[in-house]
């Protein structure tokens, strides 16, 4: 299965939504998936509570927000990626467009809708894509069925999602992004919250390799009393 690709490059542009909040925990999410799987309704259902049906597509926005999340302000930042519009021989040009988003978020949302199989089939390469990118396992990933609302028109069922996640090693919810606020809030929240907690892990690695002994210098009057010791057995 090739990657889909994009329709156009797109580019991590902030967009004035927040003033600068009081320093403290930030983590750096990305949303990817196919087209019209509801991406861009999922994060602003987040960030504002409401739900808006219908966006102008391929947008690539980056949302910057500072988030109340247990007790602690969290200064947000959730790219919307552009959806997938067709397949290509080359996809090497879609490799190199999300890989720029790729490096640059610490945890990612992969979305399809239940209601479209092909949305589904391109969960799988998409996590392989990052797990190139980001070769730690700890980066966190979770693998979102949308629109759980519409079971009339379902194609995929719960069950194929689950056997997804547990085959990648990720966590599987699914949600309607229309009838389900909290749903959506628990999916961001439940992100962020292992985002923070491989940034703490990676600063606590950081300190403890900080504080190892460095290697005493060798002693050169030692070195030399060796030495000397070793010629005068050999004049022997």
């Amino acid at each position: 299965m090739r990657l889909p690709s994009m329709s156009q490059p797109f580019l991590l542009a902030p967009i004035a939504e927040c003033p600068p909040g009081p320093p403290g925990v930030q983590v750096r999410l990305a949303v990817l998936g196919a087209r019209d799987v509801g991406k861009s309704a999922m994060i602003v259902r987040f960030l504002t509570k409401r739900f808006i049906g219908d966006y102008e597509p391929n947008t690539g926005n980056l949302y910057s927000r500072l988030v109340h999340l247990e007790g602690d302000h969290v200064a947000v930042q959730i790219q919307d990626t552009p959806g997938c519009i067709q397949v290509q021989e080359d996809c090497m040009q879609v490799l190199d467009s999300l890989s720029r988003c790729v490096k640059w978020a610490e945890g990612f949302l992969l979305v399809y809708s239940i209601t479209d199989y092909s949305s589904y089939q391109s969960v799988r390469p998409l996590y392989q894509h990052i797990r190139k990118v980001h070769p730690d396992a700890r980066t966190p990933i979770i693998i979102v069925g949308n629109k759980a609302d519409l079971l009339h028109a379902r194609q995929v069922e719960a069950k194929e999602g689950l056997q997804l996640a547990s085959e990648l090693g990720s966590l599987f919810l699914e949600i309607s992004t229309s009838d389900d606020s909290q749903g959506v809030f628990d999916v961001f929240q439940y992100l962020c919250k292992e985002v923070s907690k491989v940034q703490h892990a990676g600063s606590t690695d950081r300190r403890r390799s900080s504080i190892i002994p460095r290697p005493k210098s060798p002693n050169m009057q030692d070195l030399k009393r060796r030495f000397k010791q070793a010629l005068s057995s050999k004049v022997k």
